[in-house]
């Protein structure tokens, strides 16, 4: 792939604000609007993660992230956020564009060439948003960890916050790093895995089975939450509350989702819809897709 050239600095977003839950489900809505057609335009990507992780990335962005899109690059107390599976990045680009870090006329260029928004993240054009490539799974927790480190170190404020999968959780460099960030008191992290039972070579009880899941994150002197992923008002709720409890330890919520979520045929467990995990929708179906999305005040892009 030929280098990326850098992305213009002046090319910002509008910045867009939400107040009421009713606005925010709106906004997820959207994502997956956005979601379906990016990926139905490419004729490439993955669907079913994507969908899954909308409630939650639109929580964030609109709700409990500390940042500042038009000033992304200094740091300062801002929150930083680190996506591990990188191959749901198309959920990540639609709530980056819609709260401002850059352009929504990008969204359509989605796995195009020399496009800044690759099938995985990366951070080469200097896409704002974005600190590191990801989608080589396993590796955003140690990531995180040095980064809550160096916020430790430089006095900074701030939480970061680190979304993983759960299939990525049979890798060992998760659990290196959930060890070391325990053993260094990093109380400013916050892991989220998304809790769906599904990786791309089936369940993930048959790949490789993971439980007893929280207890072994406790063994690595984690606290652990469980909260519904679809459901926005509990992921807020739940995040509040790590942030009151202050813990001196790192924290990880355990957030269920529905893999395809909010389109009912890209839903199902592996055994009902094994497609869904990598395949992007044909026109067809994202024509069908967008007909049970319905339409938002924000517009497509």
């Amino acid at each position: 792939m030929a280098t990326l050239k850098r992305y213009p600095a002046e090319k910002k977003g509008e910045l867009l604000e939400l107040g009421s839950l009713e606005d925010l489900k709106a906004m997820a809505r959207q994502v997956r609007r956005d979601i379906v057609r990016m990926l139905s335009m490419a004729s490439s990507g993955h669907t079913g993660g994507s969908l899954g992780m909308a409630d939650i990335f639109t929580a964030l962005y609109f709700r409990v992230l500390r940042h500042r899109p038009h000033d992304f690059w200094d740091h300062g107390d801002q929150d930083l956020l680190f996506l591990s599976n990188g191959h749901i990045a198309p959920v990540w680009y639609s709530v980056l564009a819609r709260s401002g870090y850059f352009c929504l006329s990008e969204l359509g260029s989605l796995r195009q060439l020399n496009s800044y928004l690759q099938g995985h993240p990366t951070c080469e054009a200097g896409l704002p948003g974005i600190r590191i490539a990801s989608g080589s799974l396993g590796q955003g927790l140690s990531v995180a960890t040095g980064a809550a480190l160096g916020q430790r170190m430089n006095r900074q404020g701030g939480h970061v916050f680190c979304l993983m999968g759960d299939g990525e959780c049979q890798e060992g460099q998760i659990w290196e790093a959930a060890m070391s960030a325990a053993h260094y008191g990093l109380g400013n992290i916050i892991g989220i895995v998304d809790y769906n039972n599904q990786q791309i070579d089936g369940e993930v009880e048959n790949v490789m089975g993971i439980e007893p899941f929280a207890d072994k994150w406790r063994a690595f002197g984690w606290n652990v939450y469980h909260c519904d992923g679809n459901d926005i008002e509990d992921f807020v709720a739940t995040v509040e509350k790590v942030k009151l409890a202050a813990a001196p330890n790192p924290s990880v919520i355990l957030a269920v989702t529905i893999m395809g979520k909010g389109v009912p045929f890209f839903e199902g467990t592996m055994e009902d819809n094994t497609n869904w995990h990598g395949k992007p929708p044909s026109k067809d179906d994202a024509e069908k897709a967008l007909a049970i999305l319905e339409e938002t005040r924000f517009g497509d892009f």
